[in-house]
């Protein structure tokens, strides 16, 4: 828990964060191929941010592994980022990628006690469904991000997750 008011580096990641949240669920949503990959870009590149100050913040806290978890998170969404362009059938190996070091990241970040237990516990779940989507995918099942219902079904318990990060991030003494 914080030990005083959030600091300017900790706006940002929240609302990197929620930038995250909203465009990447409601890229999920949306027919045209154009508008999708716009709204999936801007969303990784406000996750990539928000994680990036997450990683730093908690290693300066001394979480490790919550640090960790966050490098991760980076690394999947750098994956998901790189194909975004290339359209649905395109991303599927990226995609299988990305949604795999999501789920390692999800377990990395929750597992610890760094925040809330019902994010946590979003944070679990999510893992859980991410790392079936992602067997599905490394087994030549053609999963594309949008189908139903996986990966669909993660896409609400990663968002809860990040609800969680930023409540901690907002969280003061």
């Amino acid at each position: 828990m914080s030990a005083s008011a959030p600091t300017r580096l900790d706006l940002v990641a929240a609302i990197g964060l929620a930038i995250g949240g909203a465009f990447g669920l409601a890229g999920t949503f949306v027919g045209e191929a154009a508008v999708r990959q716009e709204l999936w870009a801007i969303d990784a590149v406000g996750l990539i941010l928000a994680t990036s100050l997450l990683a730093i913040r908690y290693f300066r806290q001394g979480n490790d592994c919550v640090a960790a978890g966050f490098l991760v998170f980076i690394a999947g969404e750098t994956l998901l980022l790189s194909n975004t362009a290339a359209g649905l059938a395109a991303s599927v190996p990226s995609f299988g990628a990305g949604v795999a070091l999501w789920s390692a990241s999800l377990l990395m970040t929750s597992l610890p006690k760094a925040f809330p237990v019902w994010s946590r516990l979003s944070g679990i779940v999510g893992a859980i469904l991410f790392a079936i989507s992602a067997g599905r995918i490394f087994w030549g099942e053609q999963l594309l991000p949008i189908s139903a219902p996986f990966p669909s079904l993660g896409y609400p318990f990663l968002v809860l997750a990040f609800v969680g990060w930023i409540v901690r991030l907002l969280e003061s003494a």
